[in-house]
């Protein structure tokens, strides 16, 4: 019997790394899988790679509040309900300092920080009690590693909102938790 059958399991940065090993094993047991793709373009791409490992693949920036809430409310509209988010997408660049500028800095943050806590905010509707929030976090966030200052930030940001998250979730039966590769 599949674990996960019956479930909607909606992943974001799901066309590579972690995100796809995840939805290739969500898919194994029996998950209807969800990724975003960052447009058009990239959906039809990452369609003809993944086409039998995701069940759908809609178009998102993460980035992009207004994009998020589309994303979200498509799901919504496709499966009626969210069992499993898995928010992974993110960005890394690592950079001495003096080396960074405003266009990485407000990058990293959108993608990694705010993608994450609106990415929750926009799903909401759509988690019913018992499903389960991810996070992709990094060890990075604790070893104060050089030149990983605004990744290793961003990931400090997204364990605290695991943390405050969980907390304010649980009376809803919704689980929140963070991976740390």
């Amino acid at each position: 019997m599949s674990k996960l059958a019956g479930k909607v399991a909606v992943i974001t940065g799901g066309n590579s790394g972690i995100g796809l090993a995840t939805a290739r094993l969500f898919k194994e047991e029996g998950a209807t899988v969800v990724i975003n793709a960052r447009n058009e373009d990239r959906r039809q791409q990452v369609s003809a790679e993944l086409g039998a490992v995701v069940d759908d693949i809609i178009p998102a920036d993460v980035s992009r509040v207004e994009e998020l809430e589309r994303f979200f409310r498509t799901v919504g509209e496709r499966y009626g309900k969210i069992d499993i988010l898995f928010l992974n997408a993110g960005v890394a660049y690592f950079m001495p300092l003096e080396s960074i500028d405003e266009e990485t800095f407000d990058k990293q943050f959108n993608i990694n920080v705010k993608g994450v806590f609106f990415g929750v905010q926009k799903a909401l509707p759509y988690l019913r009690e018992g499903a389960s929030v991810l996070f992709t976090t990094s060890v990075v966030n604790q070893m104060g590693m050089a030149t990983s200052n605004v990744y290793a930030a961003t990931k400090a940001a997204v364990r605290s909102l695991a943390r405050s998250l969980s907390a304010e979730l649980v009376g809803r039966g919704i689980r929140v938790n963070a991976i740390s590769p």
